[in-house]
């Protein structure tokens, strides 16, 4: 909005009649009125930054510095003037800046720390043996990476390109705005300094303490992206895999759409699958539309990737005591996730500030921590665990890797196939000497990605001034051919010159740290993808971003992850608890295969947020059934939707 020198005086004018009033000014004269200043964090609605820092300044007050990752500021302002501030037009909030007072957080009696999570699943003894992830880099295409506490160690995070709508702005580049992609990258490589890995006590680490991330950012602060910007950051992946002595191995995917076209066609599954013939394992977030769903998300409904459900605990300390989440998606009988990982409640890193952390604030715990749930989590935990088998085994083809998670994973007693797989995620068999390496081999019809970009999408779209981005075109508006650019990807020259589709980007090459967007045609965009399903929060977020019809924070957030209310998950009359999980069951004759409808939103876990929409709650990033967004998972068990 563009406001004349004329309005904008007589708006200020206002204020210092309202400030100066003495309703607001005083209070009644049997209570005292609020003296001195205090700190502030103030939020504004888009655009009205400079006015609302200049009203601060007429009300007494004074801008220490702005703070556009979350488009607001921090301030020291009059007390008495505060209710007065709160109430002025494109406020969106007004927080007191005092220090936080949290209860001690002890990880080691925490059941769903990262600490005691890697010991359930044999990272842990992985560690023991001197099995860390090192030399093996994780491409995550996400929401960005925060070098937060734990990734700010120097080589732990390595900038890609930054294909967001936030590429533009400098003080945002690659970081995280939305806080679901440092939440994942935690998981999978986070690493405290000084660190003992034999003795990690109240640390953070991730699976693969060890191992390189490599951020490439497409989703936004508000967690908007498209799938256009999703497959040209995979393609930017397969094609720099090797470049600038990077070693990307593995490809973190907790993002996902309900698209409900074939694999066979989908161009997003085309293009997960050209980087897994290339050498790099996918993992996908299976997604976060619980049992209602009868599918996967898009790309995991692809099945040569690994798709992974979320597993819940009890806290007890054994498979009896585990359950498939209620928001985890289960398969079709015939293409189910490949396997479970811990994606219920878990201890995650958290970025000051960032949408997730604003507008789940009771997911935050231990002043640097937030708890989350989703399927997003589980796959970044199964990413983390693909490193460490494959600085084991550096020689392992991606169908090699798959076969040795799925052969050495855990069934859970009495839950069927569709639901888990061919069950937990356990690590440390996997790196056992004495595990003979299946050849692995898939007979899958291969994907021509032929398809439909609009069909990939599903009912999840960005929007730019309520117009929404639909059709055959990517987030430049540029015509997108599926068969032409299937070509130029299985080539490897889906990226050319520093150009995607026949865009230029401003940087034509990498420097190996960082690399340069182009410029946006939009300032404002909302709409996600991320499959995260839950925050810690009791509440859908006012005002999140719409993906689909729907607006976020409309649905009722998911029943809650807890195994008390969710006696029978997976294990009704159709159960088949003796039915073998893994390749071999998933095999399907060429004639006979399903049109997988996709779905990869956010979606909510039980009692606790769950990261982001883009598969990212384990999701920016997590996406909601029926354009549902990602929601608060009170830090127990109530599911939101973001996956």
């Amino acid at each position: 909005m563009v406001l004349s020198r004329r309005l904008l005086a007589a708006f200020s004018a206002l204020l210092v009649a309202a400030v100066a009033s003495p309703v607001l000014a005083a209070a009644p004269a049997q209570s005292p009125v609020p003296t001195g200043l205090t700190s502030v964090i103030v939020r504004v609605d888009a655009g009205m930054l400079d006015r609302l820092e200049h009203s601060t300044a007429l009300a007494g007050g004074s801008v220490v510095r702005e703070l556009k990752i979350i488009n607001g500021f921090s301030a020291e302002v009059p007390r008495a003037r505060v209710a007065a501030l709160r109430a002025l037009p494109g406020m969106t909030s007004i927080t007191e800046d005092a220090p936080l007072s949290f209860r001690e957080y002890n990880p080691t009696s925490d059941p769903y720390s990262v600490s005691n999570t890697a010991t359930n699943v044999g990272a842990a003894a992985a560690w023991a043996a001197g099995i860390t992830g090192a030399g093996v880099d994780v491409a995550l295409v996400d929401s960005g990476v925060t070098p937060v506490a734990g990734l700010a160690g120097s080589g732990k995070v390595v900038n890609g390109p930054d294909l967001s709508v936030d590429s533009q702005g400098t003080s945002v580049q690659y970081l995280d705005g939305y806080g679901h992609g440092t939440f994942m990258a935690g998981l999978i490589g986070a690493r405290d300094p000084g660190t003992d890995l034999n003795n990690v006590g109240g640390s953070y680490v991730g699976l693969a303490p060890d191992a390189r991330i490599v951020n490439v950012k497409v989703g936004s602060g508000s967690g908007a992206v498209d799938v256009s910007q999703v497959i040209a950051g995979i393609d930017w992946v397969v094609q720099h895999r090797h470049e600038n002595g990077l070693n990307i191995r593995v490809l973190n995917l907790s993002i996902g759409t309900n698209g409900a076209q074939s694999y066979l066609l989908d161009p997003l599954a085309y293009a997960a699958e050209v980087a897994w013939r290339s050498g790099i394992v996918v993992v996908a977030a299976a997604g976060n539309d619980g049992s209602a769903s009868g599918h996967l998300d898009n790309p995991a409904a692809d099945p040569f990737l690994i798709a992974v459900g979320a597993s819940g605990s009890t806290g007890a300390n054994s498979l009896n005591g585990l359950f498939v989440a209620a928001f985890s998606s289960l398969g079709d009988g015939t293409r189910n996730p490949d396997l479970l990982a811990p994606g219920s409640h878990l201890q995650g890193l958290r970025v000051p500030g960032s949408y997730i952390d604003q507008n789940y604030p009771t997911a935050a715990f231990g002043d640097r921590f937030f708890r989350g749930s989703g399927t997003s989590e589980a796959a970044a935990l199964t990413s983390g665990a693909v490193a460490l088998l494959l600085q084991k085994r550096p020689s392992l083809t991606p169908d090699q890797v798959k076969a040795v998670l799925t052969l050495t994973a855990s069934q859970l007693p009495g839950v069927t196939v569709q639901a888990q797989g061919a069950g937990l995620l356990q690590v440390a068999a996997g790196v056992s000497d004495s595990l003979p390496i299946p050849s692995g081999w898939q007979g899958f019809v291969p994907s021509t990605g032929g398809g439909s970009l609009e069909k990939a999408r599903g009912t999840f779209h960005i929007s730019q001034a309520g117009v929404a981005l639909t059709g055959e075109q990517d987030i430049f508006g540029h015509g997108f051919s599926a068969s032409q650019h299937a070509s130029q990807s299985a080539n490897g020259q889906g990226w050319s010159n520093g150009g995607w589709n026949g865009t230029t980007w401003s940087g034509t090459t990498w420097s190996g740290t960082t690399w340069s967007g182009t410029t946006w045609s939009g300032t404002t965009w909302s709409g996600t993808t991320w499959s995260g399903t839950t925050w810690s929060g009791t509440t859908s977020p006012p005002g999140a971003a719409t993906s689909g019809p729907r607006p976020a924070g409309v649905e009722k957030a998911a029943e809650a992850d807890d195994p008390s209310r969710l006696p029978s998950l997976g294990r009704g009359p159709d159960d088949e608890p003796g039915r073998a999980a893994g390749l071999g069951p998933q095999r399907r004759a060429p004639g006979r295969r399903r049109r997988p409808p996709l779905r990869d939103r956010p979606q909510p876990s039980p009692a606790e947020p769950t990261a982001g929409a883009l598969v990212g709650a384990g999701g920016p990033l997590h996406h909601q059934r029926d354009s549902r967004r990602p929601r608060p998972d009170p830090a127990g068990g109530e599911h939101l939707l973001p996956e």
